[in-house]
């Protein structure tokens, strides 16, 4: 059996975190050690998905992130794995806990995913070991997840079976964590000469490239609004996310945590921005001030047929303050957009901008020629680069 402390000491030892996960009780020990260690850093995530995108994030700032959470959330888990980290090559270390194992007593919700649990992870195509009970072999097991994981860019799994870790460590308390920002601030729609036309998805994004600059670092959602981004203006500053709808908010979140010294703008859609909300929760609660967040609400799938969005019901200001972000404003044109972008980067974030637009893209839209992985690639190196030239 191993001490809680002892794997974190020999996780933090190779260099790994941030530590990113979801309760399981199986790793209570593990995860209040984490958060207790002055070595580690916990970030608490809502659902499996939303922990696999931030951890994106955190890679592409230079970081060797771990997940950490029960196998009944590899289901919540698959699409970001499969059209984010598997497609741009994005490694990420994975504790799953191994609930309903054949031959151990459980719950009756976990024994279908616990005769699965090694399967699913074959059909995922990630690697994956079981989470070893001695020091020893713990530390050979992780040198050897690295290895392989800096081979292949794909994930690796250590399946953590009930009774691996002790169940409590003297120190197990948590610290107490960020709650928030204090003071937060919603400003009225700002009206402009080209309100009442609208602006198109194309024309929002000009905007907001131009009024970035040159140091943003600028994450698309899916869809059109990559594809638009990379025609209008392709940079190594650039993230394409062409796949996990609803997941670049929170892998723009795991960037601006650990790219501190850029701003970090992400062009999400009314659709992906209500598939995923927990990523609003999140960013509000770290708050990291070089965040901003642009929702372009054309009240409509534009790229699947024109079908409706819910986005019509919803105050996504209201929701933005509600969840912690600094600043919220509602704008409808190229001048309202481009201003509060200008004031958001001077100022601490995290900040919100809802941008009414008209459905619509040009026809023939083309789609980014380099391949996934180079995109991810140049950008890390885009981060990485500057912030060894900002020291």
């Amino acid at each position: 059996m191993l001490r809680a402390s002892k794997c974190v000491e020999l996780m933090t030892g190779q260099g790994l975190g941030p530590f990113i996960g979801v309760p399981c009780s199986l790793l209570k020990p593990l995860i209040n050690r984490v958060i207790e260690d002055p070595r580690a850093e916990y970030i608490a995530a809502s659902n499996e998905g939303e922990a696999v995108a931030i951890a994106a994030g955190a890679w592409l700032a230079g970081r060797k992130p771990v997940v950490m959470f029960q196998n009944s959330g590899l289901g919540n888990a698959v699409n970001p794995l499969t059209s984010l980290h598997a497609v741009f090559r994005i490694p990420l270390l994975m504790i799953v806990t191994w609930r309903g194992e054949p031959g151990r007593p459980d719950e009756p919700q976990h024994r279908l995913m616990g005769e699965i649990t090694p399967a699913l992870l074959d059909c995922l195509r990630i690697p994956h070991a079981l989470f070893p009970d001695q020091e020893d072999q713990l530390e050979e097991r992780l040198e050897e997840a690295l290895r392989t994981m800096d081979a292949s860019g794909l994930s690796y799994a250590l399946i953590l079976q009930k009774g691996v870790v002790e169940k409590s460590d003297p120190t197990d308390t948590p610290k107490e964590e960020n709650t928030g920002t204090s003071s937060r601030r919603k400003f009225p729609a700002a009206p402009g000469p080209d309100t009442a036309a609208g602006l198109l998805r194309r024309e929002a994004i000009a905007a907001a490239v131009e009024a970035a600059g040159s140091r943003a670092l600028l994450v698309a959602t899916t869809g059109g609004t990559a594809r638009e981004l990379f025609e209008l203006r392709d940079r190594p500053g650039n993230m394409y996310v062409v796949g996990s709808m609803g997941c670049a908010s929170s892998l723009a979140l795991g960037v601006a945590l650990y790219a501190k010294h850029r701003p970090i703008v992400v062009l999400d859609g009314d659709g992906a921005a209500l598939m995923r909300l927990e990523a609003m929760v999140s960013i509000g609660h770290y708050a990291p001030p070089n965040l901003i967040h642009i929702v372009l609400d054309n009240g409509v799938y534009d790229s699947t047929g024109g079908q409706r969005t819910l986005s019509g019901s919803v105050d996504f200001c209201g929701l933005a303050l509600a969840c912690g972000y600094r600043t919220a404003a509602s704008v409808a044109g190229a001048k309202g957009l481009a201003g509060f972008l200008e004031a958001a980067i001077a100022g601490d974030g995290p900040h919100f901008i809802h941008a009414r637009i008209r459905p619509g893209a040009e026809p023939g839209l083309g789609r980014p020629t380099l391949a996934p992985p180079e995109v991810a690639r140049r950008f890390r190196a885009e981060i990485l680069g500057n912030e060894s030239k900002s020291k």
